[in-house]
């Protein structure tokens, strides 16, 4: 068994948020993790930082204090123009080895999947992953990281006690996305890259955007949702016209998916994505717990299923019992005559 030496907690303090950026430009999921952190700083007595990788990225720094950081810790350079992970994990090591921050949030995303877990490891600390929840204990200090186990049939709560930071990334749409307050004020650090960071085994040769046609599910208002009850992939076209109508968004149960009716980059759910849009029409989807934490935190959520006793159909703002090969196209009509 292994057994950790006691480290000595008070030499680290502070939230640190590791911000995704592309061209510049902050992903929301920062903006979401800048608001839990504020609350988990607070309960510390701490403050947030937010880490800023990338070239042309100096700009957006006041961004991320309009949105409860407290220090913007930049490093801006050519050689992080591009995501590397090795590279932006050595510059993320080299800063918290600096620094000492207690807790580092990153976004459960693509990019912060495939950097986090390396930080971790030469971190030698613990780390939670696709975290739907955060909050401070009282009694000890330590963050309490909730993430769904068992398939999504239960939620876990994990702590770090013997390692610090204590990290975690978190499912983007899961974290209320705090308001901006252009009047707040904060601290800029600029940070040098040395050369000897800079990976030289690995490089991005392109970055080409798939579906640049389609509307995000991260950014949809309004999302249409296909599962079983579509009977095959030509059901998709009918929630496609939906979705025109409406300029919306189509994704899909991983029932839909694992079936080949579409692909796995429209899923939604546990092992898909997690969205929050104002209104999600699902369609045909019983409503299994793995699908409904990756909507479940959407404003409106109506659903169409000739099975009333369905998971969805409890959940559901507005239940439409009936056949969805005809409420939709009534729905369509109508939508046309408006």
């Amino acid at each position: 068994m292994y057994i950790a030496n006691p480290i000595d907690r008070s030499r680290y303090r502070n939230v640190w948020v590791i911000a995704e950026q592309r061209d510049g430009r902050v992903k929301r999921v920062t903006y979401e993790l800048l608001g839990a952190a504020r609350a988990l700083a607070d309960a510390r007595r701490a403050n947030v930082w937010c880490v800023l990788l990338g070239e042309g990225v100096t700009a957006a720094a006041d961004d991320c204090i309009a949105r409860q950081a407290d220090t913007v810790l930049v490093v801006d350079h050519p050689e992080l123009a591009t995501f590397v992970d090795e590279t932006y994990a050595n510059v993320l090591n080299r800063l918290i080895d600096r620094y000492t921050p207690e807790i580092v949030l990153c976004g459960a995303t693509a990019q912060g999947r495939a950097l986090i877990p390396r930080v971790a490891v030469r971190a030698v600390c613990g780390l939670t992953a696709d975290c739907t929840g955060l909050s401070i204990a009282e009694d000890t200090g330590l963050l309490l990281q909730t993430r769904p186990a068992l398939g999504g049939n239960i939620f876990a709560t994990i702590t770090s006690a013997n390692h610090c930071p204590q990290m975690a990334t978190v499912r983007p749409r899961v974290m209320a996305e705090p308001q901006p307050d252009p009047t707040r004020k904060g601290e800029v650090l600029a940070e040098s890259l040395d050369d000897g960071l800079v990976s030289r085994r690995m490089c991005v040769l392109e970055s080409v955007v798939d579906n640049a046609d389609r509307i995000s599910l991260a950014d949809a208002r309004f999302i249409i949702a296909g599962g079983r009850g579509l009977r095959g992939p030509e059901g998709f076209g009918l929630l496609r016209d939906v979705a025109r109508l409406v300029d919306g968004a189509v994704s899909a149960s991983r029932a839909a998916v694992d079936a080949g009716w579409i692909d796995y980059t429209y899923q939604v759910g546990q092992t898909g994505q997690t969205v929050q849009p104002k209104v999600y029409l699902a369609c045909g989807i019983s409503g299994q717990i793995q699908h409904l934490v990756g909507m479940q935190s959407s404003d409106i959520i109506i659903s169409v299923n000739t099975d009333r006793d369905a998971p969805m159909m409890k959940l559901a703002d507005y239940a439409v019992v009936g056949d969805l090969f005809e409420v939709l196209p009534a729905f369509i009509r109508k939508m046309k005559q408006v």
